[in-house]
């Protein structure tokens, strides 16, 4: 799958017009996750313009990302970064099939601190 298709992915799915991103960095600054980013939600959005989706899937914002929509409510432009991660999310999802994640190797990746509502949605949304 090229780049390009993969960002027309990432837009189809989202339903999110990137180039509207004016580079305030609000959706950045109201993001709890910030600190363990190594992409931050308005660089995101630029790796999105840009046709760098590659470096977005091996990214660890990618799953750091805790879709909790702060950036969503920031955005003077309705731009909408957690929607773009999730949709790249999905892209690696679809990708990677029925074999990306075995029960096994999930109690391995919870955390104590983990809310259980996380879990939950998480359960909703990827078992489709």
């Amino acid at each position: 799958m090229s780049h390009v298709n993969k960002v027309d992915q990432i837009k189809e799915i989202s339903g999110v017009n990137p180039l509207k991103c004016m580079k305030c960095g609000k959706c950045s600054a109201s993001c709890p996750s910030f600190n363990e980013m190594d992409i931050k939600p308005h660089q995101f959005v630029s790796y999105v313009q840009n046709g760098d989706v590659e470096s977005l899937v091996k990214s660890k914002s990618l799953w750091k990302c805790l879709s909790c929509f702060a950036c969503l409510e920031r955005c003077p432009r309705d731009v909408k970064p957690a929607k773009l991660i999730d949709a790249a999310r999905q892209i690696v999802v679809r990708e990677k099939g029925a074999t990306y994640l075995s029960p096994d190797e999930v109690p391995e990746l919870l955390d104590e601190e983990l809310p259980q509502q996380l879990l939950v949605s998480a359960f909703r949304r990827y078992r489709r």
